[in-house]
């Protein structure tokens, strides 16, 4: 058995998981050996790291990627295939091996999420035209800066829980986000925005924006159910308010029934999506904490032939 897209190029986090990715290596490492899988093995440590590993390996020739971590680190991965709003090489593969770590991305494809049969997926030439979003944004020094998110993007009270979420201890694990939500609610100012998308608008309120290519983040959160990853759009749904809806709808949002909803304002986007509010509300995608509002989003169809 080998690889149907050459070499792989195998980037992993070993930090992510509260290093559980780190521990499992070894593992890792004797799977691919015994699937007869070619790899060279990067490993990050730093912000910035797996963006570099995969650029620098397309520019070496390599054709099939593998993000080893979570979110965070096939965030990175995407970022560094993409450029301008299209693929840096349009024939490259993106393969995704959650290990120890969570990962919601895989979620919405039922992949494995143990490192032995996300080893197996690898194998064979099944592939699935991963469409990307795109985000342009505002970075604390007014600059306007564009990033690239396969799964989930949103502003406002969720992006203010992520970052609280990088402040809590790494034990809690997925945990975090949960914990991070009660603790930023009740401090949390509703923003009033001015949202654009395609040829519909809306101005008014907002707890939460959120921008979905897939449908779960959070750790297991079914935000975005009637994402489809291949179709062309983003799924955004505008939280109105009050805060108090968050008591009896968060349960729901676990299970993807939160839609419809008489507060929540559901757009598809097939061209763009602007945001604007009357104060900067943060922004953040596949959980990493990017800048603030005013922010255009976009998507890149079919933009990443994704393993499956």
């Amino acid at each position: 058995m080998t690889s149907a897209f050459g070499p792989l190029t195998v980037i992993v986090n070993p930090h992510a998981g509260r290093r559980r990715v780190g521990a499992e290596i070894p593992e890792l490492e004797r799977t691919l050996q015994a699937r007869g899988l070619p790899y060279d093995l990067k490993r990050t440590e730093a912000p910035g790291d797996a963006s570099r590993f995969a650029r620098e390996a397309l520019d070496e020739g390599g054709r099939f990627l593998v993000a080893v971590g979570g979110d965070g680190t096939v965030h990175e991965v995407v970022n560094g295939m993409l450029e301008e709003g299209k693929p840096v090489v349009p024939e490259a593969v993106l393969g995704v091996v959650a290990a120890g770590s969570g990962c919601d991305l895989v979620r919405t494809f039922g992949l494995p999420g143990d490192v032995t049969r996300s080893c197996q997926h690898l194998l064979g030439e099944n592939t699935y035209p991963l469409d990307v979003g795109m985000v342009t944004y505002t970075d604390a020094g007014g600059t306007r800066v564009t990033r690239y998110f396969p799964n989930v993007a949103e502003a406002a009270l969720g992006a203010a829980v992520a970052a609280r979420a990088e402040r809590l201890p790494r034990w809690l694990g997925q945990a975090k986000y949960f914990a991070a939500f009660w603790l930023t609610l009740p401090r949390f100012k509703l923003g009033t925005v001015s949202l654009r998308a395609d040829r519909r608008s809306y101005d008014g309120p907002a707890v939460m924006i959120i921008v979905g290519n897939c449908q779960y983040y959070g750790g297991g959160m079914k935000i975005s159910p009637r994402s489809y990853p291949g179709d062309g759009v983003l799924d955004v749904l505008v939280f109105t308010g009050p805060k108090s809806d968050a008591f009896t709808m968060l349960p729901k949002v676990y299970r993807g029934e939160h839609v419809p909803h008489d507060h929540i304002k559901e757009f598809r986007v097939k061209n763009a999506l602007t945001i604007d509010s009357e104060r900067p509300l943060p922004i953040e995608a596949d959980g990493e904490v990017l800048g603030f509002t005013p922010a255009t989003f976009e998507v890149v169809p079919q933009a990443i032939r994704m393993k499956l």
